[in-house]
């Protein structure tokens, strides 16, 4: 699945990075009374603020777009490897984990204007975000593609549904940091972000 992400560009000198994470607003359904003569009105949804912005952190699996201005040999799209690098014609090997796609893009330019191109202008664009994991008491545990604004009930979908024993009121959300994982139960409306791991427990009643 193709998933069109933030661009992130540095221009030439001349003309001019943990995810902050924190449990999402919960999903609040308003059910407003019915009236006489007209059509039920839809649930709505509080919408969760996007996890994915100019601040996002790259990690493996994350897929860039990387253009370099005038350089069709070193415009190409890039894999972040296991090591958490992508390697670039000429300059070879640069680390991305961790940084956004602006440091990544200033990154790849002074790699470039040490040596190689006297003025780069390079822009960095999320093509497809690393997946993100549910697992536990749904239809079809696994791995899937991320999709920007995806909430914990939303991921719930992609993989089939609850089952019938589903806890659907204990979801446990485990979120990857460069400190460790953080882990919380949180209600259905949270937002769920690139890497992350949702389990569904199994009620016992």
């Amino acid at each position: 699945m193709h998933a069109s992400g933030p661009v992130a560009m540095v221009q030439p000198a001349s003309d001019l990075d943990a995810l902050a994470y924190g449990q999402g607003p919960s999903a609040t359904a308003a059910f407003p009374p019915a009236r006489r003569g007209r059509a039920p009105v839809p649930a709505r949804y509080a919408a969760p603020a996007a996890p994915v912005d100019a601040q996002y952190r790259l990690d493996a699996g994350d897929r860039l777009r990387v253009v370099v201005y005038g350089q069709e040999g070193l415009t190409n799209s890039y894999a972040i490897d296991a090591g958490g690098s992508i390697t670039i014609p000429l300059i070879g090997a640069v680390p991305a984990r961790g940084m956004t796609p602006a440091g990544l893009a200033a990154s790849i330019s002074g790699r470039l204007r040490n040596g190689y191109i006297r003025e780069p202008s390079v822009a960095v664009e999320i093509e497809a975000y690393r997946p993100f994991f549910i697992l536990g008491e749904v239809a079809a545990p696994g791995q899937y593609p991320f999709v920007p604004n995806m909430s914990v009930e939303s991921a719930v979908a992609i993989a089939g549904g609850f089952l019938p024993r589903a806890k659907r009121d204990g979801v446990t959300l485990t979120h990857p940091t460069p400190e460790g994982n953080y882990r919380a139960v949180v209600p259905l409306g949270t937002p769920v972000s690139p890497g992350d791991t949702v389990m569904i427990g199994e009620r016992w009643f």
